[in-house]
């Protein structure tokens, strides 16, 4: 049954405000766990416990638990049955340095390493009635780590570890948070919030300081290069990204640039192909490819980079560990770090999605690990060096090796937590920004340890040579931004410009609110997809939050279920924007495996949007707007008028997709109906806009935009203007039947200058 909230809460009696309050608040009575005032998990053990009322202002948030036997440093608790009506979103790790979404209705189906778990219910047949949404989140309790899963006679799990068998425990107190709403997008950003304040351990994106580098163009070196990054590739990538119109401003150069030695290949040259993870770093300069006739040294390449090719910032790559195998023990310049050889040992989660053939690798010839004791010294090394010869931050990679090396050290939580802290410290003490990119970091223990790191990868690699996970790509780093995006800023990886699926990614990073950055060999170049991407000064139009699935997309697979399209929203300053892609047909999802995998086919898929997909488009409408949208396609280029509440078709191909930017029309002059739309010629045409006022008088309405450039400007006008200016000069414009009038911004700086765009009406 439906809630019903009294008009006046004051005048309520006191058993029906209690009534009330109990249909908000998480109970467990008799085996039931009750949510929003209806049964979530049936059948609950009597083990299984309920911490609620931690937090006043959140009633509905509460923490399950349980208590074993006998204690043990690995727990696998049964939480009941899903109830019926109840269907699930699950983003779980399918390999131990990434997650991915999955989607069904019953517990069985649950995968292992389950880190966020979206449940729906509605009151009333069909899809039309009214939501309550439950989220659990398996956290971090003192030296444990949580983690959801179900099992064959259909009960939801927790498994509870902390990856040292001496550190043990009986019971598991705050294991799993939950908590309940009517909107999942303000649930799961109100519980990380809750969460952040409840554990102190994180903190929520919106605390954190954000690189300047994101709203940058970048470039990185690994797909143009891999490991044979040198000087004189770098100059001639940034050389021809720049003449073609799209300059780099940021730049990573990535794996290939430190001194690592493969010790194994010395002693068994068969060895060499299993090895190549096992690599480890010999010193914390660069190696011989950055010392020589080329360049003296790493700060030789870095100065001619920012001075000849324009490049504002720098990162260096480098892993948790130093490289992949850690560090080489027996090294003079590592001894100092007291370093030793140890043994990865994967959790049965680890290896019951997909095993991963770099973890195989450092399973069976070990990790050169720092002594805790000394990792902040070695990070400050690290980064000090860097730092002194103009790098700006670092790419932190191979993190999730962590939980496997906790044996001997506290268990996998403590350990990852002050690694996490000594890189945190480290990268505050050596470099201006919050610069650091996190990657591979895709385990709680990551998540919910990061106080201060800003930016993480939110998918597995873009890989340009296989064909049939492009789609994948784009469905999991939008699922994944859910979770993600509530700690870091997305990073949705690079891609190619010249490329098959390179419409499809850039459109993707347009709506993504993170980086947008390629990694084309030099001189392979798309710059007709570029330039809808990047100015010509380099700056790029980034939305304002993560982008995410729409609300209607949430439960339904947009990869495999051959009728599903993906609608990614995001907002901007003055507008909304909806990416639409279809993702059917291409592939198929990494996990399970298929012993026969489904052929790629292209698929017509049909759908609905409508401006209400877009979350907080009132509030950047404003009280006064009666609901009225301008819609205006990218693609086609068209624009159309809708209600918030309406909605328009759409039909897509296999790996084909539309942008819509979603502009609310307010009234200016009580005549004059307005709605900017951006720059035409880019996909995020919103994100351009800055600001929007007018004036009016006796005789004339002028309404002033603020608005980045150059390209052509579109705003949907009700009426024909009488004068068009840009910076005070008068320009020539064109105005459509369907309102659509639009005129040039010419060249100059963008980023650093607003263009001031006036359009003035004749009341008479």
């Amino acid at each position: 049954m439906p809630l019903v909230v009294p008009a006046c809460p004051s005048s309520r009696h006191p058993s029906a405000a209690a009534s009330a309050r109990q249909m908000t608040t998480t109970r467990l009575e008799g085996g039931s766990l009750l949510v929003g005032g209806r049964e979530l998990l049936a059948q609950s053990p009597p083990e299984v416990t309920l911490r609620a009322g931690v937090a006043d202002a959140a009633p509905g948030a509460a923490f399950l638990g349980a208590r074993a036997a006998a204690p043990s440093s690995r727990h696998v608790f049964s939480l009941g049955t899903i109830s019926k009506g109840w269907r699930w979103l699950s983003l779980f790790r399918f390999k131990i340095w990434w997650m991915a979404p999955k989607m069904g209705p019953a517990a069985a189906g649950v995968p292992a390493e389950t880190q966020m778990l979206l449940l729906e219910t509605r009151n009333g047949a069909g899809a039309t009635g009214d939501a309550v949404y439950a989220l659990m989140l398996p956290v971090l309790d003192g030296d444990f780590r949580a983690s959801l899963q179900g099992a064959p006679e259909d009960e939801l799990q927790f498994c509870f570890e902390s990856g040292d068998p001496d550190v043990q425990t009986m019971e598991a107190v705050d294991a799993v948070f939950i908590n309940s709403g009517d909107n999942p997008f303000k649930l799961i950003k109100e519980s990380i919030k809750l969460l952040s304040k409840i554990k102190g351990t994180f903190s929520h994106i919106e605390s954190k300081e954000i690189s300047a580098y994101l709203d940058w163009f970048g470039w990185c070196t690994w797909d143009a290069f891999y490991k044979a990054v040198n000087p004189a590739g770098i100059e001639e990538g940034l050389q021809s990204l720049r003449e073609g119109g799209a300059p780099p401003k940021f730049l990573i150069i990535d794996d290939g640039w430190q001194e690592i030695v493969n010790e194994f290949e010395e002693v068994d040259e068969a060895l060499r192909e299993q090895t190549l993870f096992a690599e480890r770093l010999v010193d914390l300069k660069e190696n011989d490819k950055f010392r020589g006739e080329a360049c003296e040294n790493l700060g030789d390449i870095v100065k001619k980079i920012k001075e000849k090719h324009g490049v504002k910032y720098i990162y260096a790559w480098h892993a948790l560990l130093g490289y992949w195998g850690g560090v080489r023990a027996t090294s003079d310049a590592m001894k100092k770090y007291n370093p030793k050889l140890v043994y990865p040992v994967q959790s049965p989660g680890n290896v019951a999605n997909l095993r991963d053939v770099a973890m195989d690798s450092l399973q069976k010839f070990g990790v050169g690990i720092i002594d805790p004791d000394k990792i902040y010294e070695f990070y400050n090394d690290q980064h000090s060096y860097l730092s002194s010869v103009g790098v700006n931050g670092v790419k932190v990679d191979v993190q999730n090796v962590m939980e496997t090396l906790g044996h001997g050290f506290g268990g996998r939580v403590a350990l990852t937590r002050k690694y996490q802290q000594a890189l945190e410290e480290s990268i505050a003490r050596n470099f201006k920004g919050n610069d650091i990119i996190c990657c591979m970091c895709h385990n709680s223990d990551n998540i919910f340890s990061a106080m201060k790191s800003a930016v993480a990868r939110a998918s597995e690699d873009f890989m340009p040579r296989e064909p049939t996970l492009q789609t994948l790509h784009i469905a999991t780093v939008a699922f994944n931004s859910l979770l993600l995006g509530e700690v870091f800023i997305p990073d949705w990886d690079m891609f190619h410009s010249e490329h098959e699926s390179a419409e499809f990614h850039g459109a993707a990073r347009a709506v993504s609110g993170g980086g947008v950055y390629v990694s084309d060999k030099p001189g392979v170049h798309n710059f007709s997809v570029l330039k809808k991407l990047v100015l010509p000064d380099g700056s790029i139009l980034r939305a304002r939050h993560a982008g995410r699935p729409t609300c209607d997309c949430l439960f339904d697979d947009p990869v495999m279920d051959d009728k599903s399209l993906l609608k990614i929203w995001n907002v901007n300053n003055l507008s909304g924007v909806i990416g639409v892609f279809n993702c059917q047909g291409a592939g198929n999802w990494a996990w399970p495996v298929n012993a026969i995998p489904r052929v790629p086919t292209t698929v017509n898929i049909a759908g609905h949007f409508s401006p209400s997909d877009v979350e907080s488009l009132e509030e950047i409408a404003g009280d006064d707007w009666n609901g009225a949208t301008a819609l205006y396609a990218f693609n086609s280029c068209s624009l159309s008028r809708l209600q918030k509440n309406q909605s328009l078709e759409v039909s897509l191909c296999t790996m084909t997709c539309e942008i819509y930017t979603i502009s609310p029309i307010k009234v200016f002059g009580e005549a004059v109906r307005v709605a900017p739309l951006g720059l035409l010629n880019m996909f995020n045409s919103g994100g351009a806009l800055d600001s929007i006022a007018s004036s009016v008088d006796s005789s004339d309405t002028t309404i002033q935009i603020k608005c980045r450039g150059p390209g052509r400007f579109g705003v949907y006008s009700s009426a024909r203007p009488a004068i068009c200016r840009v910076d005070a000069h008068e320009v020539e414009f064109s105005y459509s039947d369907d309102g659509l009038l639009a005129f040039d911004l010419p060249d100059g700086p963008s980023l650093s200058h607003l263009r001031n765009i006036e359009i003035l009406y004749r009341l008479c």
